[in-house]
């Protein structure tokens, strides 16, 4: 018998960036685990694709909206239409994100500064704040309970040179997760952030298979292998159901081991 919180029949999840990568990792778990999964990506045909990877995994229905959350406008409406299309928002995963450095920190411009910012500052605000209007709206009526998760990065509490401008993200994103966790506990509202390690993702493309990276980066990580998206299933399924009611304003990081080596 399958332990009975994990079971997320009735439960609705959005997540941003849940065509590929960690993203669709956690939708398929959560659909799997019988969750509405509402997924946000820019790109149609991705977002179609990520419908059809992860229907039927559950009896949970899972679709997509087009959303760029760097806009505000559209977060909002796109919120308000996943709100109005399933009754309402029990989890909400702002697992979008953008990465780019520069040659040196003293080189990087403000147009990558800005870049990085668009998407995994205020987007994540943007996304955080709906969903948190829904669950407290809810929760004021006497229907307690929720979960917001912001995917962070290693990057955000771990020196990362030439990556200023996308590590001060990742640091932000913990920063907003432990106020939201102090500020809505109140409604049953828990907040974490989920730290990746070195996940092979199109964000890591460029590092992948090159033979130097292998031998000084990936040889580090005690399990000896690049992160897969599938390994962060688990970890959105607990954070988005009742078996982490009483977890909130942590920090979790999925690294296999890399930060303790």
């Amino acid at each position: 018998m399958v332990y009975k919180p994990f079971d997320m029949s009735g439960k609705v999840c959005v997540v941003t960036g849940g065509n590929k990568g960690i993203g669709l990792g956690m939708v398929e778990a959560l659909a799997a685990s019988n969750a509405d999964v509402v997924i946000w990506g820019r790109k149609t045909a991705d977002n179609d694709a990520a419908v059809k990877s992860a229907s039927g995994l559950g009896t949970g229905k899972v679709k997509a909206w087009a959303v760029d959350v760097g806009e505000e406008s559209q977060v909002i409406k796109a919120m308000k239409e996943a709100e109005e299309e399933f009754g309402r928002i029990d989890a909400c995963i702002a697992n979008a994100g953008v990465g780019r450095g520069a040659a040196s920190f003293e080189t990087m411009t403000l147009e990558t500064w800005e870049y990085n910012a668009r998407i995994n500052s205020v987007g994540a605000f943007f996304t955080l704040r709906e969903a948190a209007k829904s669950m407290v709206a809810r929760a004021k009526k006497g229907d307690l309970g929720g979960s917001l998760v912001g995917t962070a990065s290693l990057a955000g509490i771990e020196g990362a040179g030439r990556n200023q401008a996308y590590a001060h993200t990742k640091g932000g994103l913990i920063a907003m997760m432990n106020a939201c966790a102090v500020e809505y506990g109140r409604y049953g509202i828990r907040a974490n952030s989920i730290l990746p390690g070195w996940i092979a993702t199109d964000m890591t493309e460029g590092a992948q298979g090159q033979e130097v990276f292998t031998s000084k980066v990936i040889s580090r990580v005690p399990i000896r292998r690049w992160g897969e998206p599938a390994d962060f299933g688990g970890m959105a399924v607990y954070l988005c159901s009742d078996a982490s009611k009483y977890h909130s304003g942590d920090t979790l990081v999925i690294d296999g081991g890399y930060a303790k080596f």
